[in-house]
């Protein structure tokens, strides 16, 4: 449920994600000048929770950050996308079974609102949502098999304009979705229930109807994959093993470099070996199920939605260069935390 992902000062949108992540989103119609423009160098980290009805919002770059949570229109959110050129917040509600879009956060930082107005959302299409994934104009929502959708695992795909999200297709697959990460035409997803990755490619090229995996690969070494990142700009995957959901205290990340290098010189159905990862395990670590990750490709900084230790909470790891049992460089508590979202630009 992954980043939250170039020059510092740069006036290109920067997005690094989870659920995540994300390529730059398309400005659909010429941007109005605001009274009061955003900086040049944006760091923002965005959650959302499925137990509050709210999400937070943290601006890294303040001199002391600290998290602000606005009440949205639904109990359950799993899945998390800002857009800084139309200052707004996409969420996958499970509660409402839809795509819902809320305009005018800055104006609700500056006027300190603790809640955002809905403003359109999608037709209740899917159910049980788990991650979404926004390129350009399309949001892509990844639905897990439950009974409520006679155990069907879909990819729902939006186009997004000005007004509204319009469905335009339906991919059925045949693993249970979790974490998603698109990455222009190619889709990363993870197997659910299992330590398998994924890869779709032209995903946005397919018809309507059941699609078939370009390529999937184990990950030796995790047990059950839930988030997933990459960062193009290092060429970095980042995953996050949940192992027994049971357990608060047997998670762990795993960390790919040279991840297209690796990918590619591994067979279909075949095993991406420890040698190939870093790896991040160990009660130091707070990691029990954590459910989303995000990643900063310039302070090299990892940012986790763990949703079992003490009832939800964001962590913040330093980039490891070798495995081990590392305690994050910061935490805090945030009830029922299912997805986190990092916005660089």
């Amino acid at each position: 449920m992954k980043k939250l992902l170039l020059p510092l000062f740069t006036v290109s949108l920067l997005l690094v994600s989870c659920s995540d992540d994300d390529s730059s989103p398309m400005n659909m119609e010429p941007t109005p000048v605001e009274p009061n423009p955003t900086p040049a160098q944006e760091l923002k980290l965005f959650t959302s929770s499925n137990t509050t009805g709210q999400i937070s919002f943290t601006d890294l770059l303040a001199t002391n950050p600290s998290s602000k949570s606005f009440t949205v229109s639904g109990t359950d959110s799993d899945g998390i996308f800002y857009d800084p050129f139309k200052d707004q917040v996409i969420l996958a509600s499970r509660s409402n079974n839809r795509v819902e879009a809320y305009n005018g956060l800055r104006t609700a930082i500056i006027s300190s609102a603790s809640s955002l107005d809905l403003t359109f959302s999608s037709a209740s299409d899917f159910s049980n949502a788990r991650e979404i994934a926004v390129t350009s104009d399309k949001v892509v929502v990844a639905q897990d098999q439950s009974a409520a959708n006679g155990n069907t695992s879909r990819f729902y795909v939006y186009q997004r304009n000005n007004s509204g999200f319009s469905l335009v297709n339906t991919y059925t697959v045949d693993i249970k979705l979790w974490g998603i990460h698109i990455e222009g035409n190619t889709m990363y997803a993870i197997a659910d229930n299992t330590s398998d990755l994924v890869v779709y490619n032209n995903f946005f090229n397919n018809i309507d109807g059941n699609i078939s995996a370009s390529k999937r690969v184990t990950i030796e070494g995790l047990t059950r994959t839930h988030g997933i990142t990459y960062s193009p700009q290092d060429n970095v995957m980042v995953l996050s093993d949940v192992a027994l959901a049971s357990s608060a205290t047997d998670g762990g990340l795993v960390i790919i470099n040279n991840f297209t290098s690796v990918l590619n010189a591994t067979n279909n159905m075949g095993t991406i070996a420890m040698n190939n990862q870093v790896r991040i395990y160990g009660p130091n670590s707070l990691l029990g199920n954590p459910v989303d990750v995000a990643y900063d490709h310039v302070t090299n900084k990892i940012f986790v939605a763990e949703r079992a230790n003490g009832g939800g909470q964001v962590l913040e790891f330093s980039f490891p260069t070798s495995s081990g049992d590392f305690a994050p460089i910061s935490n805090r508590t945030e009830a029922g935390v299912t997805a986190v979202y990092l916005l660089r630009r």
